[in-house]
């Protein structure tokens, strides 16, 4: 009888070593194990790798004016930036370590520029945003320009930039929570290409809502992004110091107007929210699919990435 209950002991003391090196190697997933960050709000651990499941779900419980990500999983999430993990950075292609770091730091620039600031948020011109982009890069620069001219779906401002009609909008709140990630590479011909891959959620409601009342219709806006940006050797590549060319930019958005393309997200409210999907289904805050498949061909009531309208399983 001795034996077994020392060599009990022994068994335990070994399961909470793995259990402790566990926690060590992977904090975020542990704290995702246990629904760390849970109805407190506590933040959950920066996502420095694609997670592999959805986050669960909600208790079914309504945002309110005081607290807009209630019943979402975004109230787990980070507030603007410090929900964007940034990597370590190394020395790769033309650059050196510091300058590949400062390339990360002015991509996460970018972001917030782009869909984090005021202004912007409140419909002015991204100006800060687009002088970060290489004006060399000539077909990039016409899709600017006709985005905000004459915008349509080939030229749709909302797949870089997020903007809300202030006349018909307005945010709750100053926080937009944040959950994503940076990546990089070496790109061609030397260049360093950081991919941003980040989801973003905004609680709004009508511009005419009263300020307070817990009766207000809340609406939250959930845009992913996917932006491929190459800081290009200046030695190889005609670019302005300090820019990086757009690759690639992609959105998945819901509930920011499914099939209508204004420049603005078009927040659907009261009998609006109903939608028409086309059965196809998509959980906003699924991060665990590569961004090429979890984007579809948009979403109803929903979500769009400009091609179609899906429904939304939650918002």
């Amino acid at each position: 009888e001795m034996c077994i209950r020392d060599r009990g002991w022994y068994v335990l003391g070994m399961l909470l070593a793995v259990v402790l090196l566990v926690v060590a190697l992977m904090p975020g997933k542990v704290l995702g194990w246990f629904g760390a960050g849970g109805d407190d709000g506590t933040p959950l651990a920066a996502e420095s790798e694609s997670p592999g499941q959805p986050p669960a779900a909600g208790a079914g419980q309504r945002p309110t004016m005081d607290a807009p990500f209630k019943g979402s999983p975004a109230a787990q999430w980070g507030d603007g930036t410090a929900g964007i993990h940034v990597p370590e950075a190394r020395a790769t292609g033309w650059m050196s370590r510091n300058q590949v770091a400062h390339a990360l730091d002015r991509s996460r620039d970018f972001l917030a520029a782009s869909s984090l600031d005021p202004g912007v948020l409140g419909g002015d011109r991204p100006a800060k945003a687009i002088a970060l982009i290489n004006p060399r890069q000539a077909d990039v620069q016409d899709y600017l320009t006709a985005a905000f001219r004459t915008p349509s779906r080939e030229n749709d401002a909302r797949l870089l930039f997020s903007r809300f009609d202030k006349e018909k909008v307005r945010l709750v709140g100053h926080v937009v929570k944040t959950r994503g990630r940076l990546t990089f590479h070496e790109g061609r011909r030397g260049a360093v290409e950081v991919t941003a891959d980040v989801t973003y959620v905004y609680p709004v409601v009508r511009a005419g809502a009263g300020h307070g009342g817990d009766g207000e219709e809340i609406v939250r806006t959930i845009v992913r992004r996917e932006t491929v940006m190459s800081w290009d050797d200046p030695a190889k590549v005609v670019t302005e110091p300090g820019t990086f060319s757009l690759v690639s930019y992609k959105a998945d958005i819901t509930n920011g107007g499914c099939d209508t393309y204004t420049g603005y997200f078009t927040p659907p409210f009261g009998a609006d929210r109903a939608g028409s999907g086309n059965g196809t289904e998509v959980d906003p805050y699924d991060r665990s699919k590569p961004a090429d498949e979890a984007m579809g061909t948009g979403t109803g009531t929903g979500a769009t990435d400009g091609g179609g309208c899906r429904t939304a399983t939650r918002s």
